[in-house]
């Protein structure tokens, strides 16, 4: 009986061995595949920058009936997206959004994901993907989600705090430029009723001051009463926020007993505001923090 379980072991071990050597030989024979990987690596040093767009945006929003200029709904749904983007990554230190994209700057020694720029992007993309999906019914109410949006993203690196205050302060006046346009363009086509094309040719080579004369004498609109969101898009920053809340305690030959207890914690905070001056900045210099 006993040369038998001996036997038996040797015939095990022997399968083993030769199974374990035919996995080996498969590994060495086709692991050269992993050689065509491209390295992206990012620089270090530097801030990554991580772009999304909204795919075919403007017929999205014409067939989900999106309210021209500005639709609240969909720009507090890419807010609540890109703050899921915030919560589920690590190391983004500042974003910025307006209309059908965000950008997420991630921290200037992020070691996240060994610093590769794919993982990067499609983390970033399928997550705010998906989260647009998801979170739809909650700003949509009354408007079901014909087919699922799509979004592309690009990364830029920036080498210094500066290229970075200059890369979010250009996407803040495109914002601005972009709105003033489309806020003219839509009340000639709604309230003075000329078509799209027409709209378009009375736009065509005027300046900021000439639109902000058009709302106004024709529209009675100051421009600069519209609201921050529209004009200055949405900041997203992380602050510790202070939170009272309630705790039951019980001590030793005491009656429990609630006390109030503070607690701090570090929160997304979505502001509109002004990014091109210094005062933002002067405000939070904990977002180019070299050791934030």
């Amino acid at each position: 009986m006993l040369g038998c379980w001996r036997g038996a072991l040797a015939i095990s071990a022997g399968s083993c061995l030769r199974g374990c050597h035919r996995l080996s030989m498969a590994k060495s024979k086709f692991e050269y595949v992993r050689d065509f990987e491209a390295d992206d690596t990012c620089l270090p040093n530097c801030w990554i920058v991580v772009r999304l767009d909204g795919r075919n945006f403007h017929r999205f929003s014409e067939q989900h009936e999106f309210k021209k200029p500005n639709d609240d709904r969909a720009l507090h749904l890419m807010t609540k997206c890109a703050q899921s983007v915030m919560q589920e990554l690590e190391d983004i230190a500042i974003a910025y959004g307006q209309s059908d994209e965000y950008s997420f700057v991630f921290k200037k020694k992020s070691r996240w994901f060994k610093r590769r720029a794919s993982k990067f992007m499609t983390h970033v993309v399928s997550q705010f993907a998906s989260s647009y999906v998801f979170y739809w019914k909650d700003y949509f109410k009354d408007q079901q989600l014909l087919y699922p949006p799509g979004f592309d993203g690009r990364i830029v690196l920036y080498p210094s705090n500066q290229n970075l205050k200059d890369y979010l302060s250009w996407r803040q006046a495109d914002c601005h430029i972009n709105n003033l346009y489309n806020t003219v363009f839509w009340m000639l086509v709604q309230r003075s009723g000329l078509t799209p094309v027409q709209a378009q040719e009375r736009l065509k080579g005027t300046l900021a001051g000439d639109k902000n004369e058009i709302l106004f004498s024709e529209f009675n609109i100051n421009y600069n009463n519209e609201p921050l969101m529209y004009r200055k898009g949405t900041v997203l920053i992380w602050q510790k926020i202070n939170e009272v809340m309630t705790k039951k305690i019980k001590l030793p030959k005491e009656e429990e007993k609630e006390v109030e207890v503070t607690r701090t914690k570090s929160k997304i905070v979505p502001l509109h505001c002004d990014i091109i001056g210094d005062q933002f900045w002067e405000e939070y210099p904990e977002i180019l923090a070299e050791d934030s």
